[in-house]
């Protein structure tokens, strides 16, 4: 097929049948990866879906200045809020996920938050050490499954540089993108196929989520649940709020709880604050207990709390105990909403609350408990997140700060790293050279990308992307079945519109979005005119309006989703 040629003359059906091809990831089963903490469990009476998902209040860069954000908008300040007169750019909504592996039912155990560490070997296959191998049933993702798009037909022949340059040239002439580095590789093997500044190191911004998901899934099964539990505080006579990592614990009713703005289903709705508080209630009136003295632990991370660019709306403060991800109105439909200045204060006197509603008396007010609860002390109550593959989708699919930051330091626990922003960025880092990917230029602040001082070259991206679709590392499928689909779903459902030059590409691109100040990326999968799945990173730093710079860079992916490019 010659370069350039339309989406009319494409091979193996009609846009309609690709878009179909495209979503082919979503219905990948997931297997196990590495090891660390508590394996996927569906313990009685927990995790019951009372609370909304709060992913869709942080921009892919917004960090807290309004800067930066994958969420629509305009000028120099991100995705979110840039348009006059609100902060909120795009309602982010889910992606389609993969079905969820169900452990067996049964008791929780008495931990809800340690785990044992491990890693995942360079085939993808566990050395957890038997302590922390997960209790449910996992069904492995069957090999190929994400790849079907790109079976092209008989004699279909890889796009070629000098097709691809041809394709380009006319798109990539835009002055609207600014300075820009370019990778094209085949998802089926990696092998990079076009770049222009490939290796040139670049600020990420949000598609430093990618390189979190990629760490996260290798070192963490991805049947694994982040638990919040109480137990009892034998120095005190009293009961401990114990903080395990899960910023989605939700302190709303069932009924109310979304995700980016569609109801949650059963796979990703977060554990109910709600529900904590009656199996704690219901425990202590067993031991005729109706008055008590409540301490919360915060013990699981370390460092600051706050972001570099911390705001108090883009993102959270980072603590390993809050509800509905620290907002101040858990209802809030804004990207940027405003956020409580101490979340683990305000999950503790929230809890208080719930248990006075059920007949459990709080004796003065909640206050951080003096050390670290004992591994053995008895346990009350617990409520376990949705798994960390169905966490991965949702803060990729609507650039979520504070749930990156939450995932990022899960990764930090399982490489034995600090649970703080640096021992997250460490973890990543070292992760991903052990994965195989070029690491050269690469600098990670965080796990968000609201880091100015980020720095990641295109072909890291690529292969980043090239790993998750690879037969070979089922457990990273999660990352492509989080993408954002162009026009349809999270921060891309108001790009690739009518008006965009790009809008035939709308369903047959999965990217991952992201934009600080003067910086916009783009990163994912796109099905070409062969049928064929190639991934791709754009990393542009520019002048002109954020939303024109955006519409450049979909115009660059639907160029290639338009041809063969032999």
């Amino acid at each position: 097929m010659r370069a350039g040629a339309g989406s009319g003359n494409r091979r193996g059906g009609t846009a309609a049948g690709l878009f179909g091809a495209a979503l082919l990831v979503a219905g990948t089963v997931l297997g196990t990866g590495g090891a660390y903490a508590q394996p996927s469990a569906t313990p009685t009476g927990s995790a019951s879906p009372g609370g909304r998902s709060t992913g869709n209040a942080q921009g892919d860069e917004d960090e807290g200045n309004g800067r930066h954000d994958d969420r629509g908008g305009q000028g120099g300040q991100g995705d979110k809020g840039n348009r006059p007169g609100h902060r909120g750019g795009e309602s982010p909504h889910p992606s389609t996920s993969a079905t969820g592996t169900t452990a067996a039912p049964g008791a929780p155990g008495p931990n809800g938050t340690a785990g044992t560490t491990g890693t995942t070997g360079p085939s993808g296959a566990s050395t957890a050490p038997a302590a922390a191998k997960p209790t449910g049933a996992v069904r492995p993702a069957p090999a190929g499954t994400v790849l079907a798009a790109a079976e092209a037909g008989p004699g279909t022949g890889l796009p070629t540089a000098q097709g691809l340059q041809q394709a380009l040239a006319s798109v990539l002439a835009d002055k609207n993108l600014g300075t820009y580095g370019l990778a094209v590789a085949d998802a089926a093997d990696g092998q990079l196929l076009y770049g222009s500044g490939e290796n040139t190191a670049a600020t990420p911004a949000s598609t430093t989520k990618l390189a979190t998901a990629v760490a996260a899934l290798s070192l963490i099964p991805g049947d694994t649940r982040l638990t919040t539990r109480v137990v009892k505080n034998t120095a005190t006579g009293g009961i401990t709020l114990v903080g395990g990592g899960d910023p989605t614990l939700t302190a709303l009713p069932a009924d109310q709880v979304q995700i980016g703005g569609v109801p949650a289903d059963q796979d990703t709705a977060p554990a109910s604050l709600d529900a904590l508080a009656r199996q704690t209630a219901a425990a202590l009136k067993g031991e005729g207990t109706t008055t008590v003295v409540l301490d919360y632990d915060v013990s699981l991370y370390t460092g600051s709390p706050l972001h570099k660019n911390h705001d108090g709306e883009n993102i959270a403060a980072v603590t390993p105990l809050m509800v509905d991800e620290g907002k101040v109105d858990p209802k809030s439909r804004e990207d940027a909403p405003a956020r409580v200045p101490n979340p683990a204060e305000s999950a503790a006197e929230a809890f208080a609350a719930l248990l006075k509603a059920q007949g459990i008396t709080v004796q003065s007010k909640a206050k951080q408990a003096a050390a670290p609860a004992a591994a053995d002390a008895p346990v009350l109550g617990r409520v376990d997140s949705p798994t960390v593959a169905r966490l991965v989708e949702r803060l990729l699919t609507t650039s979520d700060n504070t749930l990156a930051e939450a995932i990022a330091r899960q990764a930090a626990l399982a490489a034995r790293q600090p649970a703080s922003f640096e021992g997250a960025a460490t973890a990543v880092t070292q992760e991903l050279a052990r994965l195989g990917v070029p690491t050269t230029g690469v600098v990670l602040n965080d796990g968000s990308g609201l880091h100015t001082g980020n720095a990641v070259p295109p072909v890291a991206l690529v292969k980043l992307l090239a790993l998750a679709a690879s037969a070979q590392h089922p457990t990273l499928r999660p990352v492509l079945t989080g993408l954002p689909i162009a026009g349809f779903t999270g921060t891309l459902g108001k790009r690739f519109g009518s008006t965009s030059g790009a809008a035939d590409a709308a369903g047959l691109v999965r990217a991952k979005t992201g934009s600080l100040s003067g910086v916009n990326t783009l990163a994912g999968t796109v099905v070409d005119a062969d049928g064929r799945l190639l991934t791709f990173a754009l990393m542009t730093r520019t002048t002109a309006p954020a939303d024109t710079a955006r519409t450049a860079m979909d115009r660059v992916v639907a160029r290639l989703a338009a041809c063969g490019c032999h």
